[in-house]
């Protein structure tokens, strides 16, 4: 098939990947802008500009696309379908309508749960069993479009975020080439999602990435794993902060926020976490042994 490809970040490269394995013509890779970052703040390309570019594809940067200019671009280009996979940038109704097979979007939810920008830490953090990939034909709404297919995961009671993101990744790759497939044979079904049980997926917002340590331990652990590795929950530790990136529930009672023994076992307003992974500022991730080994911690230090 004959593919416009818009993605942004690490999620969405596995698709690209397998599209480009597969044979597809990829006519055009849309993603954002390069940004500063770094300690030179030089102009650091998107995870999928610097795969497409490997391979060879033509790349396109617009800010945005509810332009005429953009509009003509777009429909230049003579595809088939769009694939869109953690753009950012909205696709107006003139864009969605000018593939005759449509555009797909590759979701990291069960939709209609979790629609929005953080399915996968929201899902996590709310203490879900199960999660997945819904490819949907995408229309105005946020995540609103006609299901194509799904598939599910399920969620290990201590799997990160980041552990779920990268199984969905492989998952929605795999999905995708199978949806465009049955599309091209003209077999593809289209479902309207249904109006019970839709939920948003807000954005993680700074305010509440500390932990909250009166919470009961199957909170203080979703959380926890919900925002590993980004932005990643966090507490100080006499005046310094630090991220706790992995956890696992465990027996125990304290005042909440108490270590209860030499394993970094913290007590919780109900139950306790043992963290067993943890970032301190400016060093990289290590085991909770190796965090204890330059910072010991005694039996009742407090957690804040």
């Amino acid at each position: 098939m004959r593919l416009i490809f818009m993605g942004t970040p690490d999620f969405a490269v596995p698709t690209l990947l397998e599209l480009a394995a597969a044979g597809h013509e990829i006519v055009a890779v849309y993603t954002r802008a390069p940004k500063p970052a770094g300690r030179g703040m030089d102009l650091q390309p998107t995870p999928i500009e610097r795969e497409a570019r490997r391979l060879g594809l033509p790349v396109l940067t617009p800010t945005t696309l509810k332009t005429a200019e953009a509009e003509a671009a777009f429909r230049a280009h003579q595809a088939d379908a769009a694939v869109v996979v953690a753009y950012g940038l909205i696709l107006p109704k003139t864009i969605l309508d000018t593939p005759p097979l449509g555009c797909f979007n590759v979701h990291a939810s069960l939709l209609p749960r979790w629609r929005g920008a953080a399915p996968i830490n929201r899902a996590i953090m709310a203490g879900d069993a199960e999660s997945g990939v819904t490819i949907m034909r995408m229309d105005e709404g946020l995540d609103t479009g006609a299901m194509a297919m799904a598939d599910r995961v399920a969620i290990g009671a201590d799997m990160t975020a980041g552990d779920l993101h990268d199984a969905l990744a492989r998952l929605g790759a795999d999905l995708l080439l199978r949806a465009l497939a049955t599309a091209d044979r003209g077999s593809l079904s289209l479902t309207p999602q249904p109006e019970a049980g839709v939920t948003y997926a807000t954005k993680i917002s700074k305010d509440e990435t500390r932990i909250d340590w009166s919470q009961p331990a199957s909170q203080v652990h979703n959380h926890i794993r919900g925002l590993s590795p980004f932005p990643g929950a966090w507490c100080e530790v006499g005046g310094v902060r630090i991220k706790a990136l992995r956890s696992t529930k465990v027996e125990g009672k304290g005042v909440a926020g108490t270590v209860l023994d030499d394993s970094l076992t913290v007590a919780c307003g109900d139950g306790a976490v043992r963290l067993t992974q943890v970032q301190a500022a400016g060093r990289k991730p290590m085991a909770a042994e190796e965090f204890l080994r330059g910072t010991p911690m005694k039996r009742g230090a407090r957690l804040a």
